[in-house]
Protein backbone atom coordinates (compact mmCIF):
# COMPACT_ATOMS: atom_id res chain seq x y z
CA UNK A 1 0.00 0.00 0.00
CA UNK A 2 1.27 3.48 -0.85
CA UNK A 3 2.19 5.78 2.01
CA UNK A 4 0.14 8.85 2.77
CA UNK A 5 1.13 11.91 0.78
CA UNK A 6 0.23 15.26 2.36
CA UNK A 7 -2.21 17.34 0.34
CA UNK A 8 -3.23 20.84 1.20
CA UNK A 9 -6.85 21.89 1.29
CA UNK A 10 -7.75 25.18 -0.29
CA UNK A 11 -10.90 27.24 0.04
CA UNK A 12 -12.00 27.25 -3.59
CA UNK A 13 -15.41 26.18 -4.88
CA UNK A 14 -16.54 22.76 -3.65
CA UNK A 15 -16.45 19.76 -5.97
CA UNK A 16 -20.00 18.43 -5.72
CA UNK A 17 -19.88 15.81 -8.47
CA UNK A 18 -17.12 14.27 -10.54
CA UNK A 19 -17.35 13.64 -14.26
CA UNK A 20 -14.97 10.98 -15.56
CA UNK A 21 -16.53 9.69 -18.80
CA UNK A 22 -13.70 7.23 -19.55
CA UNK A 23 -14.78 5.02 -16.64
CA UNK A 24 -18.29 3.67 -15.97
CA UNK A 25 -19.89 5.02 -12.84
CA UNK A 26 -20.37 2.19 -10.34
CA UNK A 27 -22.34 4.17 -7.77
CA UNK A 28 -22.75 7.66 -6.40
CA UNK A 29 -23.13 7.68 -2.65
CA UNK A 30 -23.90 10.56 -0.35
CA UNK A 31 -20.26 11.65 -0.48
CA UNK A 32 -18.28 9.33 -2.74
CA UNK A 33 -18.37 8.79 -6.50
CA UNK A 34 -17.15 5.29 -7.36
CA UNK A 35 -16.03 4.25 -10.85
CA UNK A 36 -15.50 0.76 -12.26
CA UNK A 37 -11.93 -0.02 -13.37
CA UNK A 38 -12.59 -3.68 -14.23
CA UNK A 39 -10.71 -5.54 -11.48
CA UNK A 40 -10.55 -2.44 -9.28
CA UNK A 41 -12.59 0.60 -8.30
CA UNK A 42 -11.77 4.29 -8.32
CA UNK A 43 -13.20 5.98 -5.22
CA UNK A 44 -13.43 9.78 -5.27
CA UNK A 45 -14.45 11.73 -2.16
CA UNK A 46 -16.45 14.79 -3.20
CA UNK A 47 -17.23 17.85 -1.11
CA UNK A 48 -20.89 16.86 -0.72
CA UNK A 49 -22.37 17.00 2.74
CA UNK A 50 -25.39 15.13 4.05
CA UNK A 51 -27.45 15.77 7.15
CA UNK A 52 -30.41 13.77 8.41
CA UNK A 53 -29.80 11.41 5.43
CA UNK A 54 -30.33 14.19 2.88
CA UNK A 55 -27.54 15.52 0.64
CA UNK A 56 -27.36 19.28 1.02
CA UNK A 57 -27.12 21.64 -1.97
CA UNK A 58 -24.13 23.37 -0.35
CA UNK A 59 -20.76 21.61 -0.25
CA UNK A 60 -17.79 22.17 2.06
CA UNK A 61 -14.71 23.18 0.02
CA UNK A 62 -11.92 20.62 0.39
CA UNK A 63 -13.98 18.24 2.55
CA UNK A 64 -13.36 15.33 0.20
CA UNK A 65 -9.60 15.84 0.38
CA UNK A 66 -9.77 15.92 4.17
CA UNK A 67 -11.83 12.71 4.35
CA UNK A 68 -9.57 10.94 1.88
CA UNK A 69 -6.39 11.92 3.69
CA UNK A 70 -7.75 10.89 7.08
CA UNK A 71 -8.84 7.51 5.69
CA UNK A 72 -5.45 6.93 4.10
CA UNK A 73 -3.76 7.79 7.38
CA UNK A 74 -5.77 5.25 9.36
CA UNK A 75 -5.57 2.55 6.68
CA UNK A 76 -1.79 2.91 6.82
CA UNK A 77 -1.47 3.13 10.60
CA UNK A 78 -3.66 0.08 11.23
CA UNK A 79 -2.71 -2.05 8.23
CA UNK A 80 -1.27 -4.74 10.50
CA UNK A 81 -4.64 -5.22 12.21
CA UNK A 82 -6.65 -6.13 9.11
CA UNK A 83 -6.05 -5.94 5.34
CA UNK A 84 -7.64 -2.91 3.68
CA UNK A 85 -8.80 -2.28 0.14
CA UNK A 86 -6.34 0.47 -0.86
CA UNK A 87 -4.12 -0.24 -3.86
CA UNK A 88 -2.77 3.29 -4.35
CA UNK A 89 -3.68 6.93 -3.83
CA UNK A 90 -0.85 8.14 -6.09
CA UNK A 91 -2.49 9.67 -9.17
CA UNK A 92 0.76 9.08 -11.11
CA UNK A 93 0.20 5.34 -10.68
CA UNK A 94 -3.42 5.41 -11.89
CA UNK A 95 -4.34 3.94 -15.29
CA UNK A 96 -3.21 6.34 -18.06
CA UNK A 97 -6.74 7.03 -19.31
CA UNK A 98 -7.50 8.80 -16.01
CA UNK A 99 -4.69 11.34 -16.45
CA UNK A 100 -6.89 14.06 -18.07
CA UNK A 101 -9.05 14.10 -14.93
CA UNK A 102 -6.27 14.67 -12.45
CA UNK A 103 -7.82 17.93 -11.23
CA UNK A 104 -10.82 15.91 -9.96
CA UNK A 105 -8.67 13.16 -8.44
CA UNK A 106 -5.60 14.70 -6.82
CA UNK A 107 -5.69 14.29 -3.06
CA UNK A 108 -9.30 13.09 -2.90
CA UNK A 109 -9.22 9.66 -4.53
CA UNK A 110 -7.87 6.14 -4.23
CA UNK A 111 -7.81 3.01 -6.36
CA UNK A 112 -9.05 0.00 -4.39
CA UNK A 113 -9.60 -3.70 -4.86
CA UNK A 114 -13.09 -5.07 -5.35
CA UNK A 115 -14.64 -7.09 -2.54
CA UNK A 116 -17.99 -8.58 -1.67
CA UNK A 117 -19.20 -6.08 0.97
CA UNK A 118 -20.85 -7.39 4.10
CA UNK A 119 -24.48 -6.17 4.16
CA UNK A 120 -24.06 -4.74 7.67
CA UNK A 121 -22.28 -1.79 9.23
CA UNK A 122 -20.00 -2.54 12.17
CA UNK A 123 -20.34 0.11 14.86
CA UNK A 124 -18.26 0.34 18.03
CA UNK A 125 -19.34 2.64 20.83
CA UNK A 126 -17.06 3.68 23.66
CA UNK A 127 -19.29 6.50 24.87
CA UNK A 128 -23.03 6.88 25.21
CA UNK A 129 -24.25 9.25 22.48
CA UNK A 130 -26.65 9.56 19.58
CA UNK A 131 -29.05 6.70 18.98
CA UNK A 132 -27.31 4.64 21.68
CA UNK A 133 -28.18 7.26 24.28
CA UNK A 134 -31.79 7.34 23.10
CA UNK A 135 -32.05 3.54 23.29
CA UNK A 136 -30.44 3.46 26.72
CA UNK A 137 -32.82 6.10 28.10
CA UNK A 138 -35.79 4.12 26.80
CA UNK A 139 -34.72 0.56 27.62
CA UNK A 140 -31.48 0.51 29.60
CA UNK A 141 -29.93 -1.42 26.70
CA UNK A 142 -28.24 -0.71 23.36
CA UNK A 143 -28.82 -3.20 20.54
CA UNK A 144 -29.75 -5.85 23.08
CA UNK A 145 -26.70 -5.19 25.28
CA UNK A 146 -27.71 -4.39 28.86
CA UNK A 147 -25.73 -1.49 30.33
CA UNK A 148 -25.34 -0.47 33.99
CA UNK A 149 -28.06 1.80 35.37
CA UNK A 150 -27.45 5.48 36.02
CA UNK A 151 -25.27 6.29 33.02
CA UNK A 152 -25.38 9.82 31.65
CA UNK A 153 -25.26 11.10 28.10
CA UNK A 154 -21.62 11.12 26.90
CA UNK A 155 -20.47 8.76 29.69
CA UNK A 156 -17.72 6.31 28.81
CA UNK A 157 -18.89 2.72 28.32
CA UNK A 158 -16.59 0.04 29.71
CA UNK A 159 -16.00 -2.23 27.98
CA UNK A 160 -16.85 -0.68 24.64
CA UNK A 161 -19.78 -2.30 22.83
CA UNK A 162 -20.29 -3.61 19.30
CA UNK A 163 -23.64 -2.55 17.84
CA UNK A 164 -24.16 -3.53 14.19
CA UNK A 165 -26.76 -2.02 11.88
CA UNK A 166 -28.30 -2.71 8.53
CA UNK A 167 -27.09 -0.80 5.47
CA UNK A 168 -29.78 1.26 3.79
CA UNK A 169 -29.34 2.55 0.24
CA UNK A 170 -31.86 5.25 1.12
CA UNK A 171 -33.17 6.50 4.44
CA UNK A 172 -31.98 5.38 7.85
CA UNK A 173 -29.92 2.35 8.79
CA UNK A 174 -31.49 0.23 11.51
CA UNK A 175 -29.67 -0.99 14.62
CA UNK A 176 -29.74 -4.75 15.08
CA UNK A 177 -28.47 -7.09 17.77
CA UNK A 178 -25.55 -9.45 17.25
CA UNK A 179 -27.74 -12.52 16.77
CA UNK A 180 -29.42 -10.76 13.84
CA UNK A 181 -26.00 -10.05 12.34
CA UNK A 182 -25.12 -13.73 12.72
CA UNK A 183 -28.22 -14.67 10.77
CA UNK A 184 -27.28 -12.23 7.99
CA UNK A 185 -23.56 -13.00 7.52
CA UNK A 186 -23.04 -16.23 9.46
CA UNK A 187 -21.74 -16.78 12.98
CA UNK A 188 -18.04 -17.12 12.08
CA UNK A 189 -17.92 -14.02 9.90
CA UNK A 190 -19.93 -12.01 12.41
CA UNK A 191 -17.53 -12.92 15.21
CA UNK A 192 -14.54 -12.05 13.05
CA UNK A 193 -15.99 -8.67 12.08
CA UNK A 194 -16.85 -7.90 15.70
CA UNK A 195 -13.38 -8.72 17.04
CA UNK A 196 -11.68 -6.86 14.20
CA UNK A 197 -13.85 -3.80 14.78
CA UNK A 198 -13.10 -3.77 18.50
CA UNK A 199 -9.37 -4.13 17.87
CA UNK A 200 -9.29 -1.26 15.39
CA UNK A 201 -11.40 0.94 17.65
CA UNK A 202 -9.20 0.40 20.70
CA UNK A 203 -6.02 1.21 18.83
CA UNK A 204 -7.54 4.24 17.13
CA UNK A 205 -8.98 5.51 20.42
CA UNK A 206 -5.56 5.31 22.03
CA UNK A 207 -3.96 7.23 19.14
CA UNK A 208 -6.66 9.90 19.22
CA UNK A 209 -6.59 10.34 23.01
CA UNK A 210 -2.84 10.99 22.89
CA UNK A 211 -3.67 13.90 20.56
CA UNK A 212 -6.41 15.39 22.68
CA UNK A 213 -9.36 13.77 20.90
CA UNK A 214 -11.96 11.34 22.23
CA UNK A 215 -13.14 8.76 19.70
CA UNK A 216 -16.66 8.33 21.04
CA UNK A 217 -17.89 5.87 18.42
CA UNK A 218 -17.23 4.88 14.84
CA UNK A 219 -18.59 2.87 11.94
CA UNK A 220 -16.61 0.30 9.94
CA UNK A 221 -17.45 -1.47 6.72
CA UNK A 222 -15.87 -4.72 5.62
CA UNK A 223 -15.83 -6.81 2.48
CA UNK A 224 -14.62 -10.30 1.69
CA UNK A 225 -11.94 -11.04 -0.90
CA UNK A 226 -10.76 -14.62 -1.50
CA UNK A 227 -12.22 -15.63 1.83
CA UNK A 228 -10.47 -12.89 3.82
CA UNK A 229 -12.05 -10.00 5.66
CA UNK A 230 -11.01 -6.65 4.17
CA UNK A 231 -11.55 -3.16 5.62
CA UNK A 232 -13.28 -1.03 2.97
CA UNK A 233 -15.03 2.31 2.43
CA UNK A 234 -13.74 5.07 4.74
CA UNK A 235 -11.63 4.84 7.87
CA UNK A 236 -12.34 6.73 11.07
CA UNK A 237 -13.27 10.05 9.47
CA UNK A 238 -15.46 12.78 10.99
CA UNK A 239 -18.23 11.53 8.68
CA UNK A 240 -18.15 8.01 10.13
CA UNK A 241 -17.10 8.78 13.71
CA UNK A 242 -17.80 11.03 16.65
CA UNK A 243 -14.64 12.89 17.62
CA UNK A 244 -14.82 15.10 20.72
CA UNK A 245 -12.21 17.39 22.27
CA UNK A 246 -10.78 15.61 25.31
CA UNK A 247 -10.41 18.87 27.23
CA UNK A 248 -13.75 19.94 28.57
CA UNK A 249 -15.42 16.54 28.21
CA UNK A 250 -18.40 16.73 30.54
CA UNK A 251 -20.92 13.86 30.74
CA UNK A 252 -24.55 14.77 31.17
CA UNK A 253 -24.91 16.69 27.92
CA UNK A 254 -23.95 16.53 24.23
CA UNK A 255 -20.30 17.30 23.46
CA UNK A 256 -18.77 19.65 20.88
CA UNK A 257 -17.45 17.62 17.96
CA UNK A 258 -15.10 17.68 14.98
CA UNK A 259 -17.74 16.90 12.40
CA UNK A 260 -20.96 18.13 10.79
CA UNK A 261 -22.80 18.50 14.09
CA UNK A 262 -22.41 22.24 13.61
CA UNK A 263 -24.47 21.88 10.42
CA UNK A 264 -27.10 19.73 12.12
CA UNK A 265 -27.41 22.27 14.92
CA UNK A 266 -27.90 25.07 12.41
CA UNK A 267 -30.53 23.12 10.46
CA UNK A 268 -32.45 22.47 13.67
CA UNK A 269 -32.96 26.24 13.97
CA UNK A 270 -34.62 26.42 10.54
CA UNK A 271 -38.11 25.43 9.45
CA UNK A 272 -36.79 22.59 7.25
CA UNK A 273 -38.78 19.36 7.74
CA UNK A 274 -35.72 17.12 7.03
CA UNK A 275 -37.09 15.98 3.70
CA UNK A 276 -35.58 16.81 0.28
CA UNK A 277 -34.83 19.37 -0.88
CA UNK A 278 -32.61 20.67 1.90
CA UNK A 279 -31.89 24.37 2.34
CA UNK A 280 -28.60 26.01 1.38
CA UNK A 281 -26.10 26.76 4.12
CA UNK A 282 -24.93 30.28 5.00
CA UNK A 283 -21.29 31.08 4.33
CA UNK A 284 -20.44 31.26 8.02
CA UNK A 285 -21.80 27.75 8.63
CA UNK A 286 -19.76 26.41 5.70
CA UNK A 287 -16.60 28.11 6.97
CA UNK A 288 -17.06 26.87 10.54
CA UNK A 289 -17.76 23.32 9.41
CA UNK A 290 -14.67 23.35 7.21
CA UNK A 291 -12.58 24.51 10.16
CA UNK A 292 -13.84 21.58 12.23
CA UNK A 293 -12.85 19.04 9.57
CA UNK A 294 -9.45 20.68 9.08
CA UNK A 295 -8.81 20.63 12.81
CA UNK A 296 -9.54 16.89 12.94
CA UNK A 297 -7.11 16.31 10.06
CA UNK A 298 -4.39 18.39 11.71
CA UNK A 299 -4.72 16.86 15.17
CA UNK A 300 -5.01 13.25 14.05
CA UNK A 301 -2.39 13.25 11.29
CA UNK A 302 -0.24 16.40 11.73
CA UNK A 303 -1.16 17.33 8.17
CA UNK A 304 -3.44 19.82 6.42
CA UNK A 305 -1.68 23.00 7.46
CA UNK A 306 -1.37 25.06 4.27
CA UNK A 307 -1.08 25.00 0.50
CA UNK A 308 -3.19 25.19 -2.60
CA UNK A 309 -3.98 21.80 -4.13
CA UNK A 310 -7.61 20.78 -4.34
Amino acid sequence: MASLTPHAVDGSSPLLETRIPVAPIWRRGKVRDVYDLDERLLVVSTDRLSAFDVVLPTGIPGKGVILNQISLFWFGLLSDAVPNHVVTADVEAYPPHLAPYRDQLEGRSMVVIKTDPLPVECIVRGYLAGSAWKDYKATGSVCGIRLPPGLRESDRVEPEIFTPSTKADAGHDENIDFSAMERIVGARRAAEARETSLTIYRRARSHAEARGIILADTKFEFGVREGRLVWIDEALTPDSSRFWPRDGHAPGRPQPSFDKQYVRDYLETTTWDKRPPAPSLPAEVVARTREKYLEALRLLTDRGRSGSSR
